[in-house]
């Protein structure tokens, strides 16, 4: 008995260890991700940013810390009035210290591609000609890294959308891609329990996009 016991510590030790399994991370994680949920200002989400980023500082080898203060940091750019374009920036850079620690992630692809998007629409007249190329690029390698990464295809969709507007072409394309996002958004669905971490946002934008397409 005592050697079974011995054996299923050492599982569990070697489990832990495998799998990056850390309760006291993941607790702290899905904490955040809630205040993240109800950021209602500028302020607030400096203060939901700067969590995240206590939590990058005592995990220093976890790229997600870092994601989700940049994504807090571009929502609250879009969202609330201030320092518009340097908050892009910050966030630029936080994405660009996450991808040393995971080089070809879709999903810091993507997000860095949504941060110029940002940049991009601050000025789009004057910006256009040299962020539109960067933005697509970048959102099309998202694509290409993860093919069933939703929020890759969403962004891009969002994309087509501004620029077929600014162009006067019809809304095609970025309707497709609305509808292809919500086929993966379903898809994501089944990898989602209550302690789910990994990126998951875009559904709501995916839906308000294609409402517009019928």
């Amino acid at each position: 008995m005592k050697n079974l016991v011995s054996t299923l510590v050492l599982f569990v030790c070697f489990l832990s260890q495998g799998f990056g399994f850390d309760p006291a991370y993941e607790k702290a994680m899905l904490k955040q991700l809630d205040a993240m949920r109800q950021v209602e200002s500028r302020e607030k989400g400096i203060e939901v940013s700067n969590g995240f980023m206590r939590i990058a500082e005592a995990n220093a080898t976890e790229w997600l810390p870092l994601y989700y203060a940049a994504l807090v940091e571009i929502e609250s750019a879009f969202r609330f009035e201030g320092e518009k374009d340097a908050t892009f920036d910050q966030a630029i850079s936080k994405i660009k210290r996450a991808e040393k620690l995971s080089p070809g992630n879709s999903e810091l692809t993507a997000l860095h591609g949504y941060a110029l998007m940002g940049k991009l629409s601050l000025d789009p007249a004057s910006r256009g000609q040299q962020l539109s190329p960067q933005v697509m690029q970048l959102f099309g390698t998202a694509i290409a890294q993860d093919r069933g990464n939703p929020r890759a295809v969403i962004l891009m969709a969002q994309m087509e959308q501004g620029m077929a507007q600014f162009f006067g072409n019809g809304p095609e394309k970025a309707c497709g891609m609305a509808r292809i996002s919500l086929e993966l958004f379903e898809k994501e669905k089944v990898k989602i329990d209550n302690n789910y971490i990994l990126p998951t946002w875009g559904e709501v934008a995916a839906k308000e996009l294609y409402s517009t397409c019928n």
